[in-house]
């Protein structure tokens, strides 16, 4: 994995935080990209300071312009792209017949058509390259459904959905695309939706990052589709 270059969208906090943070460990070149650019700064500064490789470029995964320009930007400045984890995502919670569609438009906006356009940009660069790993975060929602989640359900069920068919269409490309689905995980966005849950019982971001490393470790000739992350004990997630 020395000097490949990997992009992390929501690379400020949690998940992708770890995520980064391990990437710059096994020697990537990690762009951390996210919305709050005072995060993403601090995750490039702690990998550098760590001897790694980092850079943090802001993205607006609801503009179409940001996510291309993001693209732009890393391709002007080192050529390729060898890895994409799609982990940003938003939740907003709420029962169906009192959620607003201004508040479903906003979490498919970031969470399902931010990532189409960041793999579709992905693709573009990994194409011609022959060479490639996208990962897409999505969630047990993904396959399950909670009350007061349908619009974040919804567009993790999309996630899952949109890997599917981009990794048969990746595969003669010699590209890989996979999705993983954790359980909750201990992060500010699920104490939010479920603020019930004994957060001590919880997945840790470092869990997440271990199955993306697992992913990026494995032969040109091995290619999984989708793994479900859950905690050994038995827990509701």
């Amino acid at each position: 994995m020395n000097n490949k270059i990997a992009i992390v969208t929501g690379g400020g906090r949690g998940i992708g935080r770890a995520i980064c943070l391990r990437l710059g460990q096994a020697g990537m070149h990690v762009i951390a990209a996210a919305r709050t650019q005072a995060e993403i700064d601090e995750v490039a500064a702690e990998i550098v300071r760590a001897g790694g490789k980092a850079a943090a470029i802001a993205l607006d995964l609801t503009s179409e312009e940001s996510i291309v320009e993001l693209f732009r930007q890393v391709r002007e400045r080192f050529g390729r792209l060898d890895v994409l984890v799609n982990n940003a995502g938003i939740g907003l919670y709420g029962q169906v017949a009192e959620f607003t569609a201004e508040a479903f438009d906003k979490v498919l906006s970031v969470n399902l058509r931010g990532a189409f356009i960041c793999c579709r940009e992905a693709m573009r660069m990994m194409i011609p390259q022959r060479s490639g790993c996208i990962i897409n975060v999505s969630s047990v929602v993904g396959i399950k459904g909670y009350p007061n989640q349908a619009a974040y359900t919804a567009s993790k069920h999309g996630m899952v959905g949109l890997t599917k068919s981009l990794a048969a269409e990746a595969q003669p490309h010699g590209v890989r695309v996979s999705v993983v689905l954790p359980g909750g995980v201990d992060t500010d966005m699920v104490a939010k939706a479920r603020p019930d849950l004994d957060r001590s019982v919880l997945l840790q971001p470092d869990d997440v990052a271990d199955v993306v490393m697992f992913l990026l470790s494995l032969s040109d000739r091995a290619a999984i589709d989708e793994i479900y992350l859950r905690r050994r004990a038995s827990q509701p997630f």
